[in-house]
Parts: structure tokens; sequence; C-alpha cells
């Protein structure tokens, strides 16, 4: 295993592993242990108590951050006819049908977020093994294959700062927060919207400590372990 930079040794000396810190205090942390020079996305990363192998026990959502991601969110919409115009006139950066599917057939994936009507879901499902090894494929459980008349809202909701959450198959969330830039109440805000719905979500069939330990970092940086307590009441203020 290649051993870590001199920066990262510098960051990991500011941070006491014994300890699990407050919201706040994390974030502050996070803020002063990125050392590069580009603005690094703060993270999430949550260790479940479910079963990602469990059929009752699935995780998948939305929240909806409300400082949004830092950066331009790209959306694609597959549509067409009236829906296509619905879509331009929303503000997608894309919008298409049968072209669309070809040129990402052909490797294409200059985009952050992919939206599709119903009627273009038999196209689009041929896409499944370029865009869903990305997280890019629409898919009616992630709310990201609507109706015309729903696309607006979508289109809107990317550009405030949706993020998708779901289970890995190790039982780990990973969700980014925002960047590092971002003043801390914008940061504390977004961990409370996430915390909110990943609370909200919560399978039927899971059964005890449901979130098991909370983890923020930076892009570069170490880890931060939060204390869950103060972390799970953000869900209830």
């Amino acid at each position: 295993m290649a051993e870590h930079g001199k920066k990262y040794q510098q960051a990991l000396e500011l941070i006491d592993k014994t300890k699990e810190y407050a919201p706040e205090e994390a974030i502050d942390l996070a803020k002063k242990t990125a050392r590069t020079k580009f603005d690094e996305t703060v993270e999430l990363h949550l260790r479940m108590g479910i079963d990602p192998k469990n059929a009752n026990q699935q995780l998948r959502g939305v929240a909806l951050l409300p400082y949004g991601l830092g950066k331009e969110v790209r959306v694609l919409v597959f549509a067409q006819g009236e829906a296509a115009k619905i879509a331009e006139t929303a503000g997608a950066n894309m919008v298409g049908a049968d072209e669309l599917v070809k040129k990402i057939e052909g490797g294409w994936v200059e985009f952050d977020m992919a939206i599709a009507t119903p009627d273009m879901m038999g196209k689009v499902g041929r896409l499944g093994k370029v865009l869903g090894r990305r997280g890019l494929m629409p898919n009616p459980k992630s709310g990201t294959v609507v109706a015309a008349a729903d696309l607006p809202r979508m289109i809107g909701d990317a550009r405030k700062g949706r993020v998708e959450f779901k289970l890995d198959r190790t039982g780990i969330i990973h969700v980014p927060l925002g960047k590092v830039s971002f003043d801390k109440d914008k940061l504390l805000g977004n961990l409370t919207a996430l915390v909110e719905a990943v609370v909200k979500a919560r399978p039927s069939g899971a059964k005890g400590q449901y979130i098991k330990t909370a983890t923020l970092t930076t892009t570069m940086g170490p880890g931060i372990k939060l204390d869950l307590r103060p972390t799970l009441a953000l869900s209830a203020s």
C-alpha cells in the first residue's frame, strides 16, 4: 500500500483518532485538513447496520441539499415530442432520443445526471452496461423516470443539489455534501438534509442499530469520526 504524502500526514496530526466529533467540530476540522490547491469535496460515509444482500433491507433514496454541491450539474433528458420541448424549456443541458442513445453507446458520457420519460425506457434500457456502472441509469426507484409534466421539477431539483444515496455491497453509503470553500453553516445544512433523508429511508426489514458509524472526510483528507448522537439529532432539529 502506498504511503500518504506529507500534506496528508500533517492533516492527520490535527485529528484525534480516538475521538468522535460533534458535527460542527468535524466540519471545522474537515476545512482545516483540506491542504490541496483545488476546492475539495466534503463527503459523508455511513456504515449501516443493514445487510445489502437482504431484499428487505435494501436502501436507496434521494436528498435535496439546500446549498447544492458547489458545481454545475449537467442534466441530460431522454425525451421526444412535447416532452423534449418541456425539457429544453426547463433548462436541460442535453435533450434527445435515438441520437442520444447512439451517442452514449459510442462511449460518450459527458453529463452528471440522466432523466427519462417512461416511453423512452425501452430504448434507454440497452444503455445499462454503460450508464449502470457510472450510476447514471434512469431508474423509477430513484425518481429519474418521470412523466413529461414532472420534468421541470426534476431538472430544477438537479440544479439545486439533488443527490442520490445507495447502500453499496459492503454496507456503506458514500455521499458528497458540498465543497470545502462552503461556509460551515451551509455544510451543516446539507449534512442535516442528508441525515434526515437517510433516516426517513430506513427499510422495513432493518433491525437493531440502523447507522453504526458516520465519518466526514474531504477528497484527499483523512477521515473524521462523527459522534452519532448529535449527528442523528440533526434529523430531529
